[in-house]
Order: C-alpha cells, then structure tokens, then sequence
C-alpha cells in the first residue's frame, strides 16, 4: 500500500514537472517580453549592426535596403523569396513572397523581375544568394531582412491577410516593432 502511494506521488508530482515545464516554454518560448524593453529605433539599430557582423560571411553578396525594395515592389517588378522553414512561413511572409523551393524550381519564369531572398534578418538568404550569384543567377539579399522590412514600415501577411504576428527565429531576433507579436 505504502509503495503504491510514493508510485502513484511520483506519477503525479512527475506529470506536474512537465505541465510546468511545457506551461513555461510555451509562454516564454513562444515570445518575450525583452523585445520591449528597447525603442523601435534601438531595436532597428540593433537588427542593422547584426546584418553588418553576419554579412562579413557573405561579403560579395548583393542586397537592397528594405525602402528599395519597397520602391521595386511599387513598380511591380519584384518576387520575394523567403528562405525561412514552413513553420516560420505560416506565421506571416512579405506581400506575394515565394518559398525558396518554389523558385528554385522554377527559377526561369522569374528571369524578367528583380529576385530578392529574405529571411528574420538575412543571414540564410545571404548564404542562399551567394550560392545563386556564383551559378550566374542574380538575386539580391533583404538587407536586415524581414526585421528591417518592418522597420521601414512594410507590412506582412499570413493566409488571412495583413497580421501582427512574425516568426523571429529566437529570441536573439526579437527585434520586430512594438505592434507587432514575436514568435519562435
């Protein structure tokens, strides 16, 4: 009786250990409260020297500031592609964006717009249009990314349309503006 009363407790307080556990990773896990501790200039700041530190592994790789590809998406002459994962990706994407498998298969048919690859702050898409520049293919990179695209303003969208919501990767790039939700 005894043996089965300390199983049957260690069931229990093991069950509340993980719903604990589970509880506090998916509430801080999934966005934070440091992200506003900072202005949005401070945070823009921030995502702009981040981008200079990581294009140092990709420095003869192109990019277009966020206003000029606001400005080439105006004249309807942009495609977008995001290199982030699906889960990223159903949290929202920029305005007609493509995945990074859509245009690799069927890079071709977008030979007449400017190629621009993005992802949280445009690391793996520098790396991605590095590649695709040595093999001839012109593409530019996002420079800040999706960080700096909202800083200047832009919007972002999920299958609903327009949302506040923006998968950041991890914490470190909770750098999104203040009306907007992190998540990662």
């Amino acid at each position: 009786m005894i043996k089965r009363y300390k199983m049957h407790r260690r069931t229990i307080w093991g069950l509340f250990t993980a719903i604990s556990a589970f509880t506090f990773v998916t509430l801080m896990g999934q966005q934070s409260l440091s992200s506003n501790e900072l202005s949005d200039a401070a945070k823009n700041r921030k995502v702009e020297n981040l981008y200079e530190g990581y294009k140092t592994d990709f420095p003869s790789v192109l990019d277009l500031s966020a206003r000029q590809a606001m400005d080439l998406m105006d004249d309807q002459k942009a495609v977008f592609i995001d290199t982030r994962k699906p889960e990223e990706q159903q949290i929202s994407m920029l305005p007609g964006a493509i995945t990074e498998k859509e245009f690799l298969d069927n890079f071709k048919s977008y030979e007449d717009h400017v190629k621009i690859a993005y992802c949280t702050i445009s690391y793996r898409s520098g790396i991605l249009v590095e590649n695709l520049q040595a093999k001839g293919i012109p593409v530019y990179n996002l420079r800040g990314g999706l960080l700096a695209w909202l800083h200047e303003g832009g919007k972002v969208y999920d299958q609903m349309g327009e949302t506040y919501r923006v998968h950041v990767y991890g914490q470190k790039w909770n750098l999104v503006p203040e009306q907007y939700e992190a998540i990662w």
